[in-house]
């Protein structure tokens, strides 16, 4: 009884198996039109061949080839040699450099320092050759570098010019010390000065012009105190380079004889002048003595007639400015 029923059972299961849907199909190449699907099967064999071969090639030993999410890249920066020793040359401190030593400094890199410990291209601006110390309440010239050509240090209350202020300032060409208050100035302050052209020290209160170096081209000390004797005796004969001298304003009370042929321009206004030589410009023995080149000679102001004189312009290209009456 048990065997029938197994044998039963085994032929139901058979035609279920039988009956059902089948797990593979035979394709039917031949009924694709080939017209629609033109599939070059040499070409097809070949690269399926290719793939073959390459699968074949893998044997154990060689590396396989994993398929998955590469790890990000590591960016962690690395400077070079050249980057880290410009680094360490930024971060290296600035040096101050020394500037050749000034009149009565020790030369450091704004200038030598001033009595106050004030470098004076800090306190004065320094713009190449040039210091400008102007309006600054300066009550004595300041140490200068030594390579300064040209000083300006007007409107302060400066009282005196003593003899080491400019003391081996080689290059130095001109000077102005417009309106201080100096007083006095050390005779000597000034002859050192091998290169010195231009000499300004209007408006101020000096009885005593200094002796000046021979290269001078250009005095200016009106508006003072000079006087009759404030001036040495034949002060600006040897000046063969002259071409300006102002002496506006300074009760001076006559002509500062001899003056160089190289003058240009003469200017005594309001002085005390009250008479004059006619050999104060001209040469009494040679006639034919011109001199071409003063042309500005201003004496008004001064209680002179220039027309009892007439001598003494003969040789001058222009007749001085002045009351002819």
């Amino acid at each position: 009884m048990r065997m029938l029923v197994r044998l039963v059972l085994g032929l139901f299961v058979l035609k279920a198996v039988v009956a059902g849907p089948r797990f593979s199909r035979q394709v039917d190449l031949d009924s694709y039109d080939s017209a629609n699907y033109d599939v070059d099967l040499d070409n097809l064999n070949s690269e399926n061949q290719d793939i073959y071969d390459y699968e074949d090639g893998l044997t154990i030993d060689d590396p396989q080839i994993e398929i998955g999410t590469l790890a990000p890249p590591d960016y962690t920066y690395v400077a070079s040699v050249e980057e880290e020793e410009e680094e360490e040359e930024e971060e290296l401190p600035l040096t101050p450099q020394l500037v050749p030593q000034g009149s009565g400094g020790s030369g450091v890199l704004m200038g030598p320092n001033t009595q106050k410990g004030m470098p004076t291209c800090l306190l004065c601006t320094c713009l190449g050759g040039s210091v400008y110390c102007d309006d600054l309440k300066l009550d004595h010239v300041p140490p200068l570098p030594k390579d300064t050509t040209h000083f300006y240090a007007r409107y302060n209350r400066i009282t005196k010019i003593n003899k080491g202020d400019f003391a081996h300032m080689n290059k130095l060409k001109r000077i102005d010390l417009t309106a201080n208050e100096i007083t006095s100035v050390d005779e000597k302050a000034f002859i050192g000065l091998p290169v010195l052209e231009e000499l300004v020290i209007r408006e101020n209160h000096i009885s005593q012009l200094p002796a000046l170096p021979e290269t001078m081209s250009l005095i200016d000390a009106s508006h003072n105190n000079l006087g009759s004797k404030g001036l040495h005796r034949e002060a600006f004969k040897d000046m063969t380079s002259l071409l300006y001298l102002y002496l506006t304003d300074n009760h001076i009370d006559y002509v500062p004889v001899p003056l160089p042929d190289s003058l240009r321009s003469l200017h005594l206004q309001r002085n005390n002048i009250q008479m004059m030589h006619e050999d104060t410009f001209c040469n009494l023995k040679d006639f034919n003595y011109i001199r071409n080149a003063l042309e500005d000679i201003r004496l008004d102001g001064n209680p002179i007639n220039l027309s009892r004189t007439p001598q003494a312009y003969v040789c001058l290209p222009r007749i001085p400015i002045g009351d002819l009456v």
